[in-house]
């Protein structure tokens, strides 16, 4: 069993928390957090001994009795905790994006292959049942050769408020590090080689507080394969993935957070039409945290595995950087 701590106690500290409850291979038992108050409080909620509720995070990765730690706090944050954990040999889930740009990202990498740690980008989706499906069915050629890939995400933020951390440039915000990882992610899942992705249109819309609050971009990935993304902060959009082959065409209503219980729609050019049903056990969440903890267990990262390791998301930075870049 794996015996989690936490950094930070906010909501996604807490969908941690919850989650990890569903599972028999993890346990949480600590938490350090800033803000006493606040550390009591969650302390509380998720009964984590009173020694085990840490003021600074040094602490709780000092700690001999912790194996692994999951990285909660906001955006700017994660490039120093990272460091702080590799260098005290705890196993990192960080949640996305794992740092701000392409230059923190090959920092990381070298930190953590030096101080040989395990580390994941927590993208959860990907933990999920449904991506293998979508996978395995497209590996036995349901749908033919892909042809293209179309993915959105997007959601309308009321105010646009400059402290907030959507919208706040040194806390790491912006449309692109905030949902774009996603749809960018999603097809990085077709990538043969990270040097077969071409970005051949970028467009975006920076906001007053000198973010990107919507981005769109066309790529190319393995020569062949056109791929169209759209994100936004501003406005709804069907947050959804096409993905058209040349027997057929998947369509995946919202990818992105699934629930236990989902399905996803096939077409196939001889008037073919099924919906490809999927149930879970359980969350999305907890199914990353699973999946995370299985890997740390065995301590030998499968390469393939859906997850998102160093050199996975090293490569997600490098196109998430060349976009934010691009549109400036």
């Amino acid at each position: 069993m794996i015996k989690w701590g936490v950094i930070g106690t906010g909501h996604m500290a807490n969908i941690f928390a919850e989650s990890i409850q569903e599972i028999d291979n993890a346990k949480l038992v600590a938490v350090s957090s800033r803000t006493k108050k606040s550390l009591e409080i969650f302390g509380d909620r998720f009964n984590i001994m009173k020694n085990f509720r840490f003021i600074n995070n040094e602490e709780i990765c000092a700690s001999e009795d912790i194996d692994a730690i999951y990285i909660s706090t906001l955006n700017n944050t994660h490039f120093d905790l990272i460091k702080l954990c590799a260098v005290n040999k705890k196993n990192i889930l960080c949640e996305k994006p794992f740092c701000l740009n392409l230059n923190e990202a090959k920092e990381l990498k070298k930190i953590i292959i030096t101080n040989k740690v395990m580390f994941f980008e927590a993208i959860a989706y990907l933990s999920h049942p449904q991506t293998d499906r979508i996978i395995d069915l497209i590996n036995n050629n349901e749908i033919g050769e892909i042809i293209s890939i179309e993915s959105t995400f997007g959601f309308k933020v009321r105010k646009i408020d400059p402290e907030s951390r959507l919208f706040n440039k040194k806390l790491g915000g912006g449309a692109i590090l905030d949902v774009g990882c996603y749809p960018m992610s999603f097809i990085s899942l077709f990538l043969k080689n990270r040097n077969r992705i071409f970005f051949n249109k970028v467009e975006g819309e920076i906001c007053h507080t000198n973010v990107d609050i919507a981005a769109s971009a066309n790529i190319t990935i393995n020569d062949k394969i056109e791929c169209k993304i759209a994100i936004s902060l501003r406005e709804y959009f069907k947050n959804s993935s096409i993905i058209k082959g040349t027997k057929g065409n998947m369509i995946i209503g919202f990818p992105w957070l699934p629930e236990k219980k989902v399905f996803f729609e096939v077409y196939n050019k001889n008037n073919s039409y099924y919906k490809n049903f999927v149930h879970s056990k359980l969350s999305v969440y907890a199914n990353q945290i699973k999946n995370v903890s299985n890997e740390f267990l065995k301590n030998n990262y499968d390469n393939e595995s859906r997850l998102f390791d160093i050199s996975k998301s090293l490569t997600n930075m490098i196109q998430l950087d060349h976009w934010m870049q691009n549109i400036e």
